[in-house]
Parts: structure tokens; C-alpha cells; sequence
């Protein structure tokens, strides 16, 4: 039996599950606590329970929008029955059985949940063969996730947005393309081990979460957190004030200290690899590339350029040995498109504007912004002696200019 249940309060959430486990000792229930995580996501069906108990100050509301989710699993709500009308309005809803909250009855809520159980295996049973595509990504079924929609593809790996079974929330799976071939490590599994064992080694806030890891179908694939606001792309195509930018970049510089004083280069540092939360935090995801600096060797070929050439410091798109300020000049390319709404450097190739990166001369941002032009030759100097030393010595520079900032307006 595996339970969600759904209320603010923390005590009657454990009344329900020691009502539950006394039944079905072996039982597993999910707590969700609706005002600590707001709403679920519109995607989760909950397919993954055999029933949900829904209650909390809420629980009309949610109960309307959930049942009419296609396929979401039965719910019983446990709601107020003095208030006039509310089994009617449950039933109405699609509730699998309303009980009365105050004074929770042992028998009447075991007998529900078990009526709302063998109604969700008689769904199962029935929708059987229309739901085996739902569990396929790339050819392979990844056990306990659902299928909800395709994010992305390239040339190595796919994305998808999927539904945990396990908690009632979005994961993206990255799946090779490519099966193991004999079972063998190939060299894009090789980088989703090398991905999950340096996020692991890092463990920050600023660092996306990783979940799972592992083989179907001969297929590798990587589970990870989603993140519904999109990437630093989209907040900068939408504009960024000065004052975002610079806090932002803080943000940056601050992830990259915690991955370099982990022994990691990211190198492919860019907008599209910077995440962001519903809180207004960053993270950083994508070590597929990244470096451990301590090790001699990596998966990655010697002498063979890696990363995004409009963010590539010049050293990294020659393929020249490289070190933690390398990542500080693609810090300062972000922060100067997020300053101007453009790169600093384009062409018609790639190799152009390697080229570039490496001969033309620092941009110039516009007259009102004069005052960070210093800082921004500083993080994309051509040569790495020329920038700063290290992430917290930008980041420090990055808090002063934002003080600054923040001065010059107060005085305004």
C-alpha cells in the first residue's frame, strides 16, 4: 500500500499514517504539506499511489482541480461535515469517499482507503497498455518515473520532464541516445558517472540535485531536479537591470568558489547552464564537461575544444591548459550580456569567434554603465594572469561594485 497524504498539519498528517500502519504495517505514506510546498505541479497525476487522503483548509479546492486530472489516483477527502453540504460537494468533485475530519473513524477511513485502492488497480489494469509508452524515454523504461514530456535533444543524450512515482514532484531525466554496447562503459556513460560523482563531491545549494543513476535497457540515464522558472537565457531575454546582473553574477562567482574549492572546473559555463529556482537562487547544472583538477586524466580528448564558443576564454577555445579562471572569463561574458542584452563577440563560425575572444579588444559597455567597465576587464582580460585569482576574489569585487550601486542610487 503507498499512501499521499496531503494536509498542513503535521500531527494529523501522522494520526492518518498511524491509523494506516496499523492496518498495513508495511504501508509507505508520503506526507505532503501544502503550505510549505505550494501547489502540485499540473503535470503530477500521482499515478504511483493506490490512494490520496486529502485534507487541510484547502482541500475543496485542490479536490477540484486534481479530479480533473486525467488518470490522478482515487482521493479521499477528509474534510469538515458540519460545514452544510461538504460530502455532497466532495462526492460531486469526483472524491472516491469524503469522512469527517474532527472525529477520524479507524474503521470507516481503513475501508475507504481500501475501496479507493482497489478502484486505482482496476484503473491501472485498464489503462495498461496505453500507459506502457508513458514510462519510455529513448527506447528505455526507467522504473518509477512517468513520462510527461520531451525538454530537449542532442546529439549525445535526450531530455525529459517526468513524474517521480517515489514523491509527488517534476524530475528531468537525461537518457544517452546511444545503447551500451556489451555492457561496456562507453564514453557517454563514462560522462554521466563522471556528472554525478562531481555534483555529488560538491554538494551545494548553487549545484543542481541530482537523484538517481543507472542503466534500463541498456540505455544510461541521470534524474535530476527540474526547474520550472527555465534558465539565465530566458531571464535575459526578458531584460535584467543592472542591478540583477551584478546580483546575479554574485551568485555565479559564489557557485563557482564552492565548485572550484571542490577541485572542479565546470568549463561550458553559459546562460543555458544556469538554472533557476523559485526562490530567485541559482544553480548551476551540466558537469558533463567539467574537469576534476586534480586528476591527470579525463574523458574528455587532450588537445580537443570543449564548450560553448561565445562564453570560451580564449586559453579554453585553443585548447590550451586550463584553470579556474578560465570559468571566471565566461562569468564575464554572462555578466556582460546581461549588462547589454547582447554577446560581446559574434561572427559567422565558431572559429571566428574563438578568434575573437582571443584578438578583439574588451568590449565597451554602454556610457550609464561606465562605472563597471574596470570589473568587466578585469573577468575577461585575455590573458588568466590579468584576471582575478580566484572566484571569491570576484565575487568580493561583484558585492562591492552592487554596494556601490546601490550607494550612487540612494544618493540619486
Amino acid at each position: 500500500m503507498r499512501l499521499l497524504i496531503i494536509d498542513e498539519d503535521s500531527q494529523y498528517r501522522a494520526l492518518l499514517r498511524h491509523h494506516v500502519t496499523c492496518r498495513w504495517p508495511q504501508a509507505t505514506c508520503v506526507e505532503y504539506d501544502p503550505q510549505a510546498r505550494g501547489a502540485l505541479a499540473p503535470e503530477i497525476r500521482a499515478n504511483g499511489f493506490d490512494a490520496v487522503l486529502l485534507g487541510g483548509a484547502h482541500a475543496l479546492e485542490w479536490l477540484e482541480d486534481l479530479a480533473q486530472r486525467g488518470g490522478f489516483a482515487p482521493i479521499v477527502l477528509l474534510g469538515r461535515l458540519r460545514d452544510e453540504g461538504m460530502e455532497r460537494r466532495g462526492r460531486a468533485l469526483g472524491a472516491a469517499a469524503v469522512l469527517g475530519k474532527e472525529k477520524i473513524g479507524h474503521d470507516a477511513l481503513i475501508e475507504a482507503i481500501t475501496q479507493a485502492a482497489e478502484r486505482q488497480a482496476r484503473a491501472r489494469a485498464e489503462r495498461a497498455a496505453a500507459d506502457l509508452d508513458s514510462f519510455q524515454f529513448s527506447g528505455a523504461r526507467i522504473p518509477g518515473y512517468r513520462r510527461v514530456r520531451g525538454l530537449a535533444k542532442g546529439h549525445i543524450s535526450e531530455l525529459y520532464l517526468a513524474e517521480s512515482e517515489v514523491d509527488p514532484a517534476l524530475v528531468v531525466i537525461k537518457v544517452a541516445r546511444d545503447r551500451l554496447e556489451e555492457n561496456a562503459l562507453d564514453h557517454t556513460f563514462k560522462r554521466f558517472l563522471q556528472e554525478h560523482e562531481i555534483v555529488q563531491r560538491i554538494q551545494a545549494p548553487c549545484i543542481v540535485r541530482l537523484f538517481d543513476l543507472g542503466v534500463s535497457d541498456e540505455h544510461a540515464y541521470l534524474v535530476m531536479e527540474y526547474f520550472r522558472q527555465g534558465n539565465l537565457s530566458k531571464r535575459i531575454r526578458a531584460g535584467v537591470t543592472s542591478q540583477d546582473a551584478l546580483r546575479l553574477a554574485l551568485q555565479l562567482a559564489c557557485a563557482l568558489q564552492a565548485v572550484h574549492e571542490a577541485g572542479v572546473l565546470h568549463r561550458d559555463l553559459k546562460p543555458g547552464n544556469v538554472m533557476l529556482r523559485d526562490d530567485g537562487s541559482l544553480a548551476l547544472i551540466d558537469f558533463g564537461l567539467s574537469q576534476r583538477t586534480a586528476l591527470p586524466l579525463d574523458v574528455t580528448d587532450h588537445n580537443l575544444i570543449c564548450g560553448t564558443p561565445h562564453y570560451m576564454s580564449p586559453e579554453q577555445g585553443h585548447a590550451e591548459p586550463i584553470d579556474a579562471r578560465s570559468d571566471l572569463y565566461s562569468l564575464g561574458v554572462i555578466l556582460f550580456e546581461m549588462l547589454s542584452g547582447h554577446k560581446p563577440y559574434t561572427a559567422e563560425n565558431p572559429m571566428a569567434i574563438i578568434y575573437l575572444h582571443r584578438k578583439a579588444p574588451v568590449p565597451v559597455l554602454p556610457e550609464a554603465l561606465a562605472k563597471l567597465q574596470p570589473l568587466l576587464e578585469k573577468l575577461l582580460a585575455k590573458s588568466p594572469a590579468d584576471r582575478f585569482e580566484s572566484a571569491a576574489a570576484a565575487a568580493a569585487a561583484l558585492q562591492q561594485a552592487l554596494e556601490n550601486l546601490y550607494a550612487a542610487e540612494r544618493v540619486a
